[in-house]
């Protein structure tokens, strides 16, 4: 009753079907960007001073928070007297 009915004389599927292939996208041109070497010489040197600046208020804060502890210190001490 329910079994499936096959047809007298099956044929295999093909082995390779035909597909239309789609057009390769269109590549537009990307533009070209120069970069000169002054360009990449300030940025270097504004890289080296920045870091610099940066380096230098770290070793300020630093110095001055070990000064701030030296002083309390100092101070504890002389009112302990």
């Amino acid at each position: 009753m329910f079994l499936p009915k096959y047809p007298d004389n099956p044929t295999p599927p093909p082995a390779h079907t035909h597909t239309t292939a789609e057009p390769a996208p269109v590549r537009r041109p990307v533009p070209q960007i120069s970069v000169s070497t002054g360009a990449v010489a300030a940025v270097l040197v504004g890289g080296v001073v920045l870091t610099a600046l940066l380096a230098a208020v770290a070793v300020t804060a630093i110095s001055v928070a070990v000064a701030a502890v030296v002083l309390r210190s100092m101070l504890r001490d002389q009112h302990r007297r």
